[in-house]
């Protein structure tokens, strides 16, 4: 097991860890993710959750195709940090990102859900990504490329806030609020630093505004703010 102190506690990364295969969703080291749990087999998932740590592991299939769909190698786990059980039985989650993680083997015991051999080692860093020291040239890009976007996109968001917030809390935002494909989002999420999570950002934001992909006006479950 690994072990890392995150606030005022310790948290222990298990070697075991119930995966939660989600192709569109993010999740990132300091980030949140609201979930809506219902099928029986998560409903298990976090159950077991619940009873070991509060740890859920986030991965991306590579595709939406088949039932047992082949995922990336790396995923992000999170804290159940929020629950609440509804009357008709589902369960309203929040994870809070806490570390990557590389997936090595799946384990084969049973559970109706994925279980995972998982290795943190990659990723020494990730659970003190908070105290990352800002990088003004960094930042400066990415508000400036930012600001267009959204005003291309017409998404709305409290530029006060934004201009306010840690690099970190603004990358996140935009990477689980805006529509980069899944693949794209998995391009961030394995960027090695927040430094470089932040370019790989700047740099999918500038090829949308290139390429005129701004528009979000046939998306369905487009996004009218910024998260």
């Amino acid at each position: 097991m690994s072990k890392f102190p995150h606030q005022a506690e310790d948290i222990i990364l298990p070697e075991r860890l119930p995966v939660f295969p989600l192709r569109n969703a993010l999740l990132l080291p300091g980030g949140k993710l609201p979930l809506n749990i219902f099928e029986p087999r998560y409903l298990a998932m976090t159950d077991h959750a619940l009873g070991a740590g509060r740890l859920i592991g986030m991965v991306r299939p590579k595709s939406d195709e088949g039932l047992h769909q082949d995922l990336y190698r790396v995923g992000c786990a999170g804290r159940i940090t929020s629950f609440m059980e509804t009357e008709d039985g589902r369960y309203l989650i929040t994870l809070s990102g806490l570390s990557r993680f590389v997936n090595r083997e799946e384990i084969m015991d049973g559970t109706p859900y994925r279980m995972m051999e998982v290795d943190w080692s990659g990723f020494p860093n990730d659970p003190y990504s908070q105290n990352e020291e800002e990088l003004p040239p960094v930042r400066e890009k990415l508000l400036g490329v930012l600001s267009r976007y959204l005003s291309e996109s017409g998404m709305k968001a409290d530029w006060e806030s934004i201009v306010s917030a840690p690099s970190q809390t603004i990358v996140n935002s935009v990477a689980m609020s805006c529509p980069f494909s899944p693949d794209e989002k998995q391009a961030i999420l394995e960027a090695a630093t927040c430094e470089a999570r932040t370019e790989t950002l700047v740099t999918l934001m500038e090829m949308a505004l290139a390429e005129g992909t701004t528009d979000m006006s046939d998306i369905d479950d487009k996004p009218s703010r910024l998260q």
